[in-house]
């Protein structure tokens, strides 16, 4: 299985896609904004190239962890990792003349995307939100957020990975 390491840069940049709109104040903005007692005019400021370069650097880790979550065949694969006999390669090679394609659609990417959105995501957000004492609302929109954005990069990265 060969590793484009081109689509992992470009579906880096789809959290800063979907932030920009999600969190625009026709969207979310607005509410979220209201949920952390912000106004336009206190987010101003900060050194948006750090953030923004920042941003990017996480969306990278977080698109290079999501292969792992959303094609499964990078899981058959680690079982032999520095298992160089030849009957293992042998097995291997078998194995992804099967199966190596299967389950590698956008639809199935985007479906483990938004499970781990609703698995991993919503719980982080939510505990943190708790000790914060955020409300409901401030959960859902970085939840929803969340969901969607990792579905996305779990659609793309299971599509042409």
């Amino acid at each position: 299985m060969q590793v484009h390491a081109y689509v992992i840069f470009l579906t880096a940049l789809i959290p800063l896609v979907t932030g920009f709109i999600w969190y625009n104040p026709k969207v979310f903005g607005n509410a979220w904004m209201k949920s952390i007692g912000a106004t336009p005019e206190s987010l101003q400021g900060g050194n948006m190239a750090l953030i923004f370069g920042l941003c990017y650097v996480f969306s990278l880790m977080l698109s290079a962890s999501m292969m792992s979550m959303v094609i499964h065949q990078f899981g058959f694969a680690s079982v032999f990792e520095g298992d160089t006999t030849p009957e293992s390669a042998a097995y291997m090679k078998d194995f992804f003349d099967t199966y190596g394609n299967r389950f590698r659609t956008f639809k199935h990417g985007a479906l483990h995307g938004t499970i781990t959105g609703l698995f991993v995501a919503l719980p982080i957000l939510g505990i943190i939100a708790l000790f914060e004492r955020k409300g409901f609302k401030y959960i859902a929109v970085h939840t929803g957020y969340w969901i969607l954005t990792l579905a996305l990069m779990g659609g793309v990265l299971c599509q042409f990975i």
